[in-house]
């Protein structure tokens, strides 16, 4: 059921390349993280959002299994969709 559930969250993803996202990723220790940036790239098991940092772009990758364990959250700027939600 848990390959199902990131399959999901995989092609949610993949629609959306090229798209504004949010980013909020817990780094552990108290530290949260907040990024803007760009969806750019889906593989087989990560993914990767270029984000524009003071100095010069960087991109910064997740996997699938992030998302399902609720460490990253990402959320579609143009329509305020979250990405992994599953209601009950």
């Amino acid at each position: 059921m848990g390959d199902n559930i990131l399959n999901q969250i995989k092609s949610d993803l993949e629609s959306f390349v090229g798209k504004q996202v949010s980013l909020k990723a817990n780094q552990g220790r108290r530290k949260i993280i907040e990024k803007e940036g760009v969806l750019e790239e889906t593989y087989s098991n990560v993914f990767v959002v270029k984000v524009e940092e003071d100095r010069a772009p960087r991109k910064v990758s997740y996997s699938y299994a992030d998302i399902l364990t609720e460490t990253v959250e990402v959320q579609i700027k143009e329509n305020n969709t979250k990405i992994g939600c599953v209601s009950v």
